[in-house]
């Protein structure tokens, strides 16, 4: 049995194979029709969602399958104080896999380690979110017919957005990827993202805060929102969420085959004008994020009856109970009685990460 938490848990040639089972289903929706007949997804939403959660209900609908769950953490025993694990082992009796959203980074990874059924992880906090990362390699391949030797920009909230992180995790696994990273300073990319994916992998990129130099260069430009939930403070927002305002005027300045894509909600960043330029993909985008989760789903209930890989955190490789996250957005802050593990990424200059969240610690 397999869960999907992070993009990293699948092979390049994993996603190649999903990215074809959706577009088949595209193109023969027929043939998938009664696929999960008598099969449930169990939908847990702790926060809000509109896209992903409505994607995932319509994907399994389609296959012919049902759907229970629920939409916010207040409909939920969460609300009584139920921890992730207990939520995950119950669930486990009533579903047959499980798509969750949670606003704690290392959440779902929990639930996987609890459930006895297949876990999707549908976004962690501002750590993970692997099915959006299926969605926009599906949309870049349909739309340009490759995944490699291109010219990919990433505009406005790269601090915070997770899709930008996994999209580039996805990314620098494919030949000749180039980067143009298109931001203010206050909301730059991670370092754990420049230096452990970006320069590991040895891609091409370049930092800029000017949305018009970078346009002309692209073959994506990969648009996200300011993202008002991820902020502490208010006043940093308001001051950071018109930085970029992408209008038609701004796309004159793009090749003629660039393709524009959003992992939505939209709030100004994109004018609507922009819509009916044959280059806008984010509506388009959607639609293929029902597709590809389709094809998730297929895969993973196909592997349910696998046994469960078992999950070793050795003392060579992981330091066990001595260290404390102090992501005040890690599961490990409030899951009861969770085990505090920590990887080992850097043994010559002390630093490992916490295993639920990535946050950097020094030992």
């Amino acid at each position: 049995m397999r869960s999907l938490i992070d993009i990293d848990n699948f092979s390049v040639e994993e996603i190649d194979e999903l990215i074809s089972v959706a577009k088949d289903i595209i193109a023969n929706p027929a043939k998938y029709s009664e696929k999960c007949k008598g099969k449930k997804l169990a939908t847990l939403f702790f926060e809000p969602s509109t896209r992903t959660r409505l994607s995932f209900e319509a994907a399994m609908l389609e296959l012919g399958g049902s759907v229970i769950g629920f939409s916010e953490a207040s409909s939920s025993s969460a609300a009584k104080g139920e921890s992730i694990a207990d939520t995950a082992k119950v669930i486990s009796a009533y579903a047959d896999i499980v798509a969750m959203r949670h606003p704690l980074e290392g959440a779902p990874y929990v639930a996987s380690l609890n459930a006895s059924i297949p876990v999707i992880n549908a976004g962690d906090g501002g750590h993970c979110h692997p099915t959006q990362t299926l969605t926009d390699l599906l949309t870049i391949s349909a739309e340009k017919g490759r995944l490699d030797n291109m010219t990919v920009g990433f505009c406005g909230d790269l601090k915070y957005g997770r899709t930008v992180h996994s999209l580039i995790n996805a990314l620098s696994r494919y030949k000749n990827i180039k980067l143009v990273l298109i931001s203010p300073d206050e909301l730059q990319i991670p370092s754990f993202v420049r230096y452990e994916t970006i320069e590991k992998c040895k891609m091409e990129y370049k930092e800029t805060a000017s949305l018009e130099d970078a346009l002309p260069k692209l073959d994506i430009l990969y648009m996200t929102r300011i993202q008002r939930e991820r902020f502490a403070d208010a006043d940093e927002y308001e001051r950071l969420k018109d930085s970029y305002v992408l209008t038609p005027e701004k796309m004159e300045l793009a090749k003629s085959d660039c393709k524009v894509l959003h992992p939505l909600p939209r709030v100004n960043e994109i004018s609507i004008k922009v819509d009916d330029d044959p280059r806008a993909c984010y509506f388009r985008q959607v639609r293929y994020g029902k597709y590809i989760r389709m094809a998730l789903i297929l895969k993973l209930l196909e592997e349910a009856s696998s046994p469960k890989a078992s999950v070793r955190f050795d003392g060579e490789n992981y330091i066990l109970d001595k260290l404390t996250c102090t992501n005040p957005r890690c599961i490990s802050q409030t899951e009861q009685e969770l085990a505090r593990i920590f990887k080992i990424t850097d043994r010559s200059a002390g630093i490992c990460r916490c295993i639920y969240c990535e946050g950097k610690q020094r030992f």
